[in-house]
């Protein structure tokens, strides 16, 4: 089968960009496409999707309060807590790719944008300044908290709905690292003397 190919005049050329560009959305948000080549329905796609990008809001919102966090630690441990947080926070960017990426290919369309992100998550805001480590952390683990209660819930509604995918990334991928992070967390709020009595 023959390609045409339309010849363009080198007057018709520019090297100027079009910057200005504007067009109409070509899938809008919380729609799924129809027609994939893929083993679940629509329906039960748009709903896994909708889940998913809750757990994708509030895993953005977490992984932005880490890096604020990072950027704000004070005090004595201050040196530690500020690399923790930082490795939490790489982890946490992967998390949300994986995310994205399994609503991308159930054919939905992502959460992305800060605003968007602030009016979905059901993750408090915390202040602008900066706060004491205790509470810091207590903020990073009640959104934990939140985030592993969704990746419960997901998994159950994916394992009902026949998505072993969305299953497997829901226990795997998010839930294993959140409470591998809240450990971790945790273990800096325990009370525990530097120097023991003899």
């Amino acid at each position: 089968m023959a390609v045409a190919i339309k010849k363009t005049s080198i007057a018709n050329v520019t090297n100027t960009p079009h910057w200005h560009a504007k067009a109409r959305e070509i899938q809008k948000f919380g729609t799924v496409i129809e027609d994939l080549p893929h083993s679940l329905d629509a329906g039960v796609r748009a709903d896994m999707v909708a889940k998913l990008n809750q757990l994708l809001a509030d895993s953005i919102a977490l992984r932005d309060m880490y890096k604020k966090h990072h950027w704000q630690v004070s005090g004595p441990t201050f040196y530690q807590l500020h690399l923790l947080f930082d490795k939490h926070f790489g982890e946490q960017v992967e998390i949300v790719d994986t995310i994205a990426e399994r609503i991308q290919m159930l054919g939905g369309v992502t959460i992305a944008m800060g605003g968007d992100v602030a009016e979905m998550t059901k993750i408090p805001r915390p202040p602008r300044g900066r706060e004491e480590v205790p509470v810091q952390i207590s903020r990073l683990l009640e959104a934990h908290k939140l985030i592993i209660k969704e990746c419960l819930a997901l998994s159950e509604a994916a394992d009902d709905a026949g998505d072993q995918g969305t299953n497997d990334l829901a226990v795997s991928d998010v839930l294993r690292p959140n409470e591998q992070q809240s450990w971790f967390l945790s273990e800096h709020l325990v009370e525990m003397p530097l120097i023991l009595d003899k």
